[in-house]
């Protein structure tokens, strides 16, 4: 006996309610509210298989509103997933269940992206069709749906997403408006005036509205969306809280849980009598049944996949295994060959230039500095609303737009994103950028211009305390190289960096190749090396990144002309330094010696390094707008400058 689908949606309701009520936090307004439009998706038109929550070629479900997360957790349960149980719902929000206040994807198979933060999920449409223009409608062929709150609409990014979409004519992206008319401090009224359907129209989506509580309306307008090659945004017009007759529709019902006597009104209210945390085995069975409807697709896709000829290089790129990359290998021997004095930017190019031909992975782009990133290489068409072949974007001047769209490419599967920015505009992206080393995920933020050495732009330009933040997110690589060989090494790592994001701080300023021996190892991958050992005895050990090591090699040549032995180390990368075991870090960084840190930026993380009777060569203050090398001499980043502040740190500890 086919089950109501009203049934069907209170359960969505009765369990938000019941484990927001149980941890006495959460948010159930937006789950009852769209309990209705959720269960017309989940039950008639998303491609999922609960089977198989990894199937290459589902429909993506972005719960962008992630504060609503009891609504993903019920359908996952609902529909059949092996997580989560009814006993992890019922711990919603305590520690050791899965499900957290907001959705995050590598707790839960199911959870495509973790939100919360907004604007995530618009990249996945963008790997789809480039994936599909790659192998074809036989293995790919699916859509992204979004469920996105009021919040998501007015946040900045969403006007950037929402832009690029359109301009891309990504019409397989759909997206659910959340439309209840409620945030946190009140009515939208409050905040809030513009034609958010116009606004739509005018960046070329397909704009339609619906009652989010009448099945037949919100069946209507999702088959119109179907039948338009635009990406669509359908206002759901909902009720917050729907079911809960004292609160719904108010902000009450927003982020609190009902009460114990809301909740038995509420349960009233919906007709439904069944104890919490138990569902009628009528609707579940229903519910289960609607989590096998696309079996039948999943089966006919499979035997497409093992008789594509393009098999073996499909599921290669899906599950992100790197293929051979010797091309690099030549590319490296060749610098030792013919070395160069290149900017790390526009090294970071050449070995672009190696990579991409091996890698059809990557998909690169910019916002809006291409020429000054350095980022797109030889036979790298654009990426297009005419041809999704494309292999780089043009993202316009939309810097957080740029990282968000890189973060659902690396969810979707299938593609390696780079983007390119200015290191200073990294504070544009750092949200997307942290949601990238949270949900574990590759992408390669490549960040130049990255000290005071880009010269004369002056100090809105000039990074001075980036790196030193950049470093501060967990799971995050950050690499500042030193010449063109160390660049080539950190791309390596990137690119082999498969569980978490990778960011290149590169310069803008010709530097000198250091390196000119060849390694059998990536000596990067320890994330400092010696780079030169002291010739004298020992004494000081310079620890340099990037532009600065040059000058590190300055201050020891005048330090070893006075018989003071000094090691040079170059750092590209904090965070794989202190991955190392003990032996090696003592072993770079001895007790008995002097240590001094060179940096053209703060000194705040540096005292790990040089210890406490050390020193830190940095920069606490902004630039100034002046030629590089002119700054460098400005603020004291010369040997000149540097060999007297050692010399006398070195007699401080009572060494002549």
């Amino acid at each position: 006996m086919a089950v109501e689908p009203r049934l069907l949606a209170n359960a969505i309701r009765a369990l938000a309610m019941d484990a927001v009520q149980a941890a006495n936090s959460g948010h159930p307004g937006m789950p009852m509210g769209m309990a209705d439009v959720a269960t017309v998706l989940f039950t008639e038109y998303l491609k999922y298989d609960p089977a198989d929550p990894a199937w290459h070629d589902r429909d993506r479900f972005v719960l962008s509103a992630g504060h609503g997360s009891m609504l993903i957790y019920a359908l996952l349960h609902l529909t059949g997933y092996a997580h989560p149980t009814m006993d992890e719902i019922s711990r919603f929000r305590q520690l050791g269940s899965p499900c957290a206040g907001h959705p995050e994807n590598f707790m839960l198979a199911g959870v495509e992206a973790t939100t919360g933060p907004l604007g995530q999920g618009f990249g996945m449409a963008v790997a789809e069709r480039h994936l599909n223009a790659a192998f074809g409608d036989d293995l790919v062929d699916h859509r992204t749906w979004v469920i996105a709150g009021d919040g998501d609409l007015m946040e900045g990014i969403n006007h950037e997403a929402t832009g690029l979409a359109g301009h891309l004519k990504l019409g397989r992206l759909i997206v659910f408006w959340d439309n209840n008319k409620i945030t946190i401090d009140g009515s939208t009224d409050l905040s809030r005036s513009e034609d958010v359907l116009g606004r739509y129209r005018a960046a070329e989506w397909h704009a339609v509205s619906c009652d989010g509580h009448d099945f037949a309306d919100i069946r209507r307008a999702i088959d119109e969306a179907l039948a338009d090659d635009r990406p669509s945004l359908i206002d759901c017009r909902t009720i917050i809280g729907w079911g809960a007759p004292n609160k719904q529709g108010t902000s009450a019902t927003h982020g609190a849980a009902l009460g114990a006597d809301e909740v038995a009104a509420a349960r009233k209210q919906l007709v439904w009598d069944s104890a919490p945390f138990e569902i009628p085995e009528p609707i579940l069975s229903a519910w289960r049944e609607a989590g096998r409807r696309s079996g039948k697709a999943h089966e006919d896709w499979r035997a497409r996949l093992a008789a594509s000829p393009e098999r073996n290089e499909f599921v290669r790129r899906m599950e992100g295994r790197l293929p051979d990359l010797g091309g690099l290998d030549a590319y490296l021997e060749g610098l030792i060959a013919n070395p160069q004095k290149i900017a790390t930017r526009k090294a970071s190019e050449l070995a672009l230039e190696a990579i991409n031909p091996a890698l059809p992975d990557t998909l690169g782009g910019s916002a809006d500095l291409t020429g000054s990133n350095n980022t797109k290489t030889k036979g790298q068409g654009p990426l297009t609303k005419e041809d999704y072949s494309g292999r780089y974007i043009y993202y316009g001047i939309r810097e957080f737009g740029m990282a968000c769209a890189m973060n659902g490419m690396a969810l979707h599967g299938g593609v390696i994103p780079y983007g390119g920015t200015f290191l200073v505009f990294s504070d544009y992206c750092r949200p997307a950028i942290r949601l990238a080393a949270l949900q574990r995920i590759r992408v390669v933020f490549v960040m130049t211009h990255d000290s005071i050495g880009l010269g004369e732009d002056g100090p809105t330009h000039q990074p001075v305390e980036h790196l030193t933040s950049l470093r501060l997110i967990p799971n995050l690589a950050v690499y500042r190289p030193a010449d063109a060989v160390e660049t080539a090494e950190c791309w390596v790592l990137s690119l082999e960096r498969s569980e978490g994001p990778s960011l290149l701080a590169l310069t803008r300023q010709n530097l000198p190749q250091l390196r000119l021996e060849g390694s059998e190892e990536n000596l990067c991958a320890r994330g400092a090396y010696r780079l030169r050992a002291a010739t004298a005895e020992r004494r000081v050990v310079l620890i340099a990144t990037g532009s600065e090591v040059q000058v590190a090699l300055a201050v020891a040549d005048a330090l070893e002309g006075q018989g003071i032995g000094a090691d040079i180390i170059s750092m590209p990368c904090w965070g794989l330094f202190d991955a190392q075991d003990d032996s090696y870090r003592a072993g770079l960084l001895p007790r008995d010696a002097l240590k001094v840190s060179i940096e053209a930026g703060t000194t705040l993380g540096w005292e790990r390094y040089v210890g406490p009777d050390g020193l830190s060569i940095g920069l606490d203050r902004f630039g100034a707008s002046a030629p590089a090398e002119d700054l460098f001499r400005r603020f004291g980043f010369t040997a000149e400058a540097i060999v007297p502040q050692v010399l006398a740190a070195l007699q401080s500890r009572g060494e002549k």
